[in-house]
């Protein structure tokens, strides 16, 4: 298969692909990929349309026998990437049942401990980044806690902390001990979740808010206000006020704003004078700790923001704070509703919103923001559940590239011996993904859940595709470059193991259908499976290296298809 590692995509403007022209090398396979690619920026959108009334309780989709294709659409949204064995899983179990075991499953070895157990707390790494990617590429390709990875992802792509930064030494292990943070309360109440991170070190030094201090009348300082607006605008109640069902209050035809600038300052005063809680740098182990008070940074006096006032400073002011942000009406649709957005579609119909912030707002049995409730609200609800959503032209979103990656990783057995999961830093858009989890260059991640391409169809329809905000013409060449390369050679000794499709490889047909099942969730339409299939038989089986070269070919175009890069 090393023809397809020695090629690369090039744009070819205009270019058509040819089912029936024979293509008899990877080349010329690769300069059809970016076309194919391009010609996605036609889909992603919202769910098919439900008539529960907004509020109700979720309603769970019946299927008496799942099939193989709907499993693998389940994981799709509820892993890091199918694999045979996981569909298998599924269609026996039952999407609740499995639900039940993933939350039942330990959490794996944190990225804390096996950063240890692998060395890097030696003082060469201090004032470095390395360990970390190794860490997440694993736990993301090969843990088999994939519901808590996956939804773990999400949620840093809404509390967004990136490692480049976090401006402390021992980056890995603060950016690391944030990602454990979120993995360990991926299944337990956002509440919880908001107090963690807001004691985190690594969110600390992201939002500059460690070293804190309360006004100063002689100078004219004022309290840093980084934390306090993020944390009202991104991670819970945004910018404007909001229906149960996610959309939008207005006012003589304006939208309401949720806080104004007054709410930030305030909200800013009770943030003041959280600090490491060691002074030592040579080991990482501050890091892991949480944030304690300094009393002399920390304001005393009352703050009064979206209603609501504190007072008395200390630990005890931030935690009344939080509460005051967890009981906003706002949090419980602005949460569900890019929780949706991550998970199962960029345009959830403000139905699907509605009864997942219902569940948000009370899980039955009077609890706010149980994130198994909600998970199990997002992934059974029936616009998640129901194959309507396949014909629907507004449902789905667009694959980010990550979990491309992923996908292919998991569906092929990707393992990495040394331990080095050698993926590293994959966000060059020019020559990897474009985008690599903990590397977000803002707080605003890689990509916004408002983003909308403009001047598109979708822009008119009133749609939005968060993810298009980072593709372009050469992120699309560079993605299609970096997956031949790694399908041909892996990188370092992380590599797939083909064996399964090898026995498959002389017969296009059921070759591309089992591709088609566990990457693409069985969602490659007719015309695209017959241009793979055309593909694939253009190499002979009894070539050298033949079946070898078939396998990856059915595997590069079914990533480079439009098909598999919107899922619906």
């Amino acid at each position: 298969m090393s023809d397809i590692g020695d090629q690369r995509a090039t744009v070819q403007e205009d270019a058509v692909p040819d089912a029936s022209a024979p293509i008899s090398t990877t080349a010329k396979l690769a300069a059809l990929v970016p076309t194919m690619a391009l010609a996605a920026c036609g889909g992603g959108g919202d769910g098919a349309a439900a008539t529960t009334p907004s509020g109700a309780s979720p309603p769970v989709a019946v299927v008496q026998t799942i099939t193989p294709t709907q499993a693998s659409r389940f994981l799709a949204q509820a892993t890091m990437g199918a694999t045979r064995a996981t569909i298998d899983t599924v269609v026996a179990r039952g999407f609740e049942k499995w639900l039940d075991d993933q939350f039942a499953l330990p959490r794996a070895i944190s990225h804390w401990e096996w950063l240890n157990a692998n060395g890097y707390a030696d003082a060469q790494y201090m004032f470095r980044t390395l360990g970390f990617e190794p860490t997440v590429w694993r736990q993301l390709i090969v843990e088999p806690d994939q519901l808590r990875q996956r939804v773990a992802m999400a949620l840093l792509d809404i509390m967004v902390v990136g490692i480049g930064s976090v401006n402390v030494s021992w980056r890995q292990y603060a950016t690391a001990a944030y990602v454990d943070l979120l993995l360990d309360n991926a299944f337990g109440n956002y509440r919880t979740l908001l107090e963690a991170i807001t004691y985190n070190a690594a969110m600390g030094s992201f939002l500059t808010f460690v070293g804190n201090r309360k006004a100063n009348p002689k100078t004219g300082s004022q309290p840093d206000e980084n934390y306090a607006r993020e944390l009202m605008q991104l991670f819970t109640i945004g910018v404007q006020q909001l229906n149960m069902d996610g959309t939008v209050k207005t006012a003589n035809g304006a939208a309401l704003e949720t806080y104004g600038q007054s709410d930030v300052s305030q909200l800013a005063r009770v943030f003041t004078g959280l600090t490491f809680a060691t002074t030592d740098k040579t080991v990482p182990d501050r890091y892991r700790q949480p944030l304690v008070m300094n009393a002399a940074y920390n304001e005393t006096g009352a703050s009064s923001f979206l209603g609501g006032s504190v007072s008395g400073g200390g630990t005890a002011a931030i935690k009344s704070a939080l509460d005051i942000i967890f009981a906003h009406p706002n949090l419980p649709p602005f949460v569900s509703k890019q929780l949706i957005q991550r998970l199962v579609t960029s345009n959830p119909t403000p139905a699907y919103v509605g009864r997942v912030a219902a569940i948000f707002a009370d899980n039955g049995s009077g609890v706010r923001g149980d994130m198994k409730a909600v998970i199990r609200a997002i992934l059974l609800d029936s616009e998640a559940r129901s194959d309507a959503a396949l014909t629907s032209t507004t449902a789905g979103k667009l694959r980010e590239p990550v979990m491309r990656l992923t996908g292919w990783a998991r569906a092929f057995g990707v393992t990495s011996p040394s331990g080095a999961w050698a993926f590293d830093d994959a966000s060059s858009p020019t020559y990897r993904l474009g985008q690599s989890k903990g590397r977000a260059p803002s707080v605003f991640n890689f990509y916004r859940p408002g983003y909308t391409p403009p001047n598109t169809a979708m822009a008119k329809a009133g749609l939005v595709s968060p993810e298009f905000q980072i593709v372009n013409e050469q992120t699309v060449v560079a993605y299609i470059n970096y997956m031949q390369s790694l399908i041909a050679n892996g990188s370092g000794d992380a590599r797939a193991d083909y064996t399964a499709m090898l026995a498959l490889a002389d017969n296009a047909t059921t070759l591309v259908d089992e591709v088609n099942l566990i990457l693409a969730a069985g969602q490659l339409g007719p015309a695209t499976l017959a241009a793979i299939r055309t593909a694939v038989d253009s190499v002979s089986p009894t070539a050298s290296n033949g079946p070898l070269s078939r396998v990856g070919i059915a595997i590069l175009l079914t990533l480079a298809a439009p098909d598999f890069l919107t899922l619906k």
